[in-house]
């Protein structure tokens, strides 16, 4: 019988056969040349120089070579947030082949994606001339392409791209950091949003941490904006976070930071000829590139999101030709109603939304239209029994801000008299009830403010050393400054918006009375006013003051003070002058005589031209256009083709940073 042999038991000679084997396989040289791996030799690796370098008389290379082979570079799948930490992917492939000879060049390089073109929409053709607080034309240039189908967390994760941005290099300074920021925390009405630390997904990776500026050009720009923009941004926020909270914040927030560094250089630009408009669009468009992609993002931090387009939407209105950027500005309060801010909010909420209702409310009384955001809806306490100390001086302006966001409504809502006197009668009955209430409101505002609010010094012209033709109000606090404009304002247009004028010749004598006061107070303020704060406010007060003015010599000055204006702030005033000049009924060379003393010589020489064709009229009495679809709940909406809705983390805390 033949004998068994285990599964492990190997026969010798097969055995011995495999060990020879073995012994006779060269081994892998791994410490070669370079020259040798090139010509696919084995190298002796003999030192300096090996035999086949020294046979083929060649020079023996020697060091390490890396092959890069796989050098496309793609998005990792998106991980949602968790509650205690973040998790960021930073690609640094070609960092790393960058420090080896010939490596990066194996990388595809980094395409630039090419501007929009201006591609007006046929939605509205009206013809607006106001260079400030403008109520655009719904054309607007494109913005950037970020292609992408709204449909939730796949769609997102699905369409994430390298981002297409010029000067990669620089924008990479300002990436995002984890240090601790004013959006920490927030309180949005009823809805809370996580922390942004917690909850942020960052779609450029952080570079590194940037403790303080130190670029000349971003440092210069930053305090422009600091010192010239965010002051008036914050007339109304007791905390100042435009100008002294924010932009520590923007150190680490790179879309912000774009935001403010846009805003900045657009301001020099607009008071210094040596500036050029190039830095101020480069960033405005590397902010909005920023804003899109986190609009991608549906965990992205509304708040940082919403605070980023209302900044923007100030550079918009900076702008001198307001008409071809007006990218921002319904995007801004649709992220603001997102947020769910309103009058209750408090911090970079309770800022960002008086300053958005403010900015629409001048808009609405140069155009004549009502308020979108109904004051009704705001949520204000209206109740003036309660305290009335210094200290709340913000909230009383925002009282007046609502009481004029009323009357505005009121003004914008009057109709011609009909050929039905019982029917015209009723209505005047009706219209004059809802304006006795509308004064009673302004009556028992100046009669409840602190006392720090009232004038602390008043003085006729006959007793000052300016030789002003109207009398110095001296009002201390910016807060105070403008609820005072917006009071003497709201008076103005009471005034002129009285349904009694019509069938009393008594009203037409008393309210002519109450306009030119409160005009003339109103120009006395704004003429002996030094702080650049208020400067937005005035412009726009002083023109509907001026209107009302009779007196050459008092018509003249109101050009002046408009001038001083516009040479401080670089503020847009040709909509001003020739509203004006046209309202006082000056002919051409009257026009043309004023500006020679005043220093308007360029709206002068436009005056001796012929006129040109009038502009298509603008409808008044409708709720401002600009803002009729500033709501994501909408069909069309803005953002329309890179929006994505939010889903806040549940874990996201609900306290009040401020």
């Amino acid at each position: 019988m033949a004998s068994k042999t285990g599964p492990s038991t190997v026969p010798a000679d097969v055995a011995a056969a495999a060990a020879a084997a073995a012994a006779a396989k060269p081994k892998r040289v791994r410490t070669g040349c370079l020259t040798c791996r090139e010509r696919h030799l084995k190298c002796d690796e003999g030192v300096p120089d090996c035999q086949n370098c020294k046979k083929s008389n060649r020079e023996c290379k020697r060091g390490v070579r890396l092959n890069f082979i796989d050098t496309t570079i793609r998005n990792p799948p998106i991980t949602p947030p968790t509650e205690d930490w973040d998790v960021i992917f930073q690609d640094e492939s070609r960092e790393i082949a960058s420090e080896y000879r010939g490596g990066l060049s194996r990388y595809a390089a980094i395409e630039i994606e090419a501007e929009g073109d201006v591609v007006p929409k046929e939605e509205s053709t009206f013809d607006f001339a106001d260079p400030m607080i403008q109520a655009p034309v719904l054309a607007h240039q494109q913005l950037p392409s970020q292609q992408i189908q709204p449909g939730g967390v796949e769609a997102y994760a699905a369409s994430m791209q390298p981002m297409p941005d010029q000067g990669r290099d620089q924008h990479q300074r300002h990436g995002s950091t984890n240090s601790d920021s004013t959006f920490s925390s927030h309180t949005i009405g009823a809805t809370s949003v996580s922390s942004y630390n917690n909850t942020k997904q960052t779609l450029t990776p952080p570079s590194e941490t940037r403790e303080v500026l130190t670029d000349p050009e971003e440092l210069l720009f930053m305090q422009v904006f600091v010192e010239e923009v965010g002051i008036w941004m914050d007339s109304m926020d007791p905390y100042k976070h435009f100008s002294r909270l924010l932009p520590f914040d923007s150190l680490s927030e790179p879309m912000l930071l774009n935001a403010f560094l846009a805003c900045g250089a657009r301001h020099l630009v607009l008071v210094n000829p040596a500036y050029q408009e190039d830095k101020a669009l480069h960033y405005y468009d590397s902010a909005t590139r920023l804003l899109l992609r986190q609009l991608q993002n549906p965990y992205r931090d509304t708040v940082i999101c919403a605070t980023t387009a209302v900044i923007l939407n100030v550079y918009e209105i900076m702008c001198e030709k307001p008409l071809q950027r007006m990218n921002h500005i319904a995007g801004a309060r649709a992220l603001i109603k997102e947020c769910g801010w309103n009058a209750t909010s408090v911090g970079v909420g309770a800022a960002c939304f008086w300053l958005n209702v403010g900015m629409e409310l001048l808009s609405c009384l140069h155009f004549n239209w009502q308020v979108a955001w109904n004051p009704n809806d705001w949520g204000l306490d209206m109740d003036f029994s309660g305290p009335t100390g210094p200290g709340r001086e913000e909230i009383w302006t925002y009282r007046i801000l609502w009481i004029l966001g009323k009357v505005a409504n009121f003004r914008a809502l009057m109709t011609p008299r009909s050929s039905d006197p019982p029917q015209d009668h009723m209505r005047i009955q009706n219209r004059y009830e809802e304006w006795k209430i509308l004064k009673d409101w302004c009556d028992a505002w100046d009669n409840s403010v602190p006392r720090t609010m009232q004038p602390l010094g008043r003085s006729h012209p006959f007793q000052q050393t300016s030789k002003s033709l109207f009398p110095e109000v001296w009002l201390i606090k910016r807060a105070t400054v403008i609820a005072r404009m917006f009071y003497h304002t709201a008076l103005i247009c009471l005034a002129q918006t009285n349904p009694m004028i019509s069938v009393s010749q008594q009203e037409v004598q008393d309210m002519q009375e109450m306009q030119m006061q409160n005009a003339q107070t109103l120009c006395g303020i704004i003429a002996h006013v030094k702080d650049r704060g208020v400067a937005s406010v005035a412009l726009r007060s002083i023109h509907h003051a001026g209107e009302c003015l009779i007196s050459r010599p008092e018509q003249e000055e109101v050009l002046t003070i408009v001038n001083k204006i516009h040479k401080e702030t670089g503020w847009g005033i040709n909509f001003v002058i020739e509203g004006l000049i046209k309202k006082w009924g000056w002919s051409g060379q009257d026009s043309l005589q004023q500006p020679l003393n005043y220093g308007f010589q360029q709206q002068a020489s436009t005056t001796s031209l012929p006129p040109a064709p009038p502009p298509k009229s603008i409808p008044s009495g409708i709720p401002n256009p600009m803002y009729a679809r500033a709501d994501f709940g909408q069909p069309i909406h803005p953002y329309q083709n890179y929006y994505v809705a939010p889903q806040h983390h549940p874990g996201g805390q609900n306290f009040n940073h401020f």
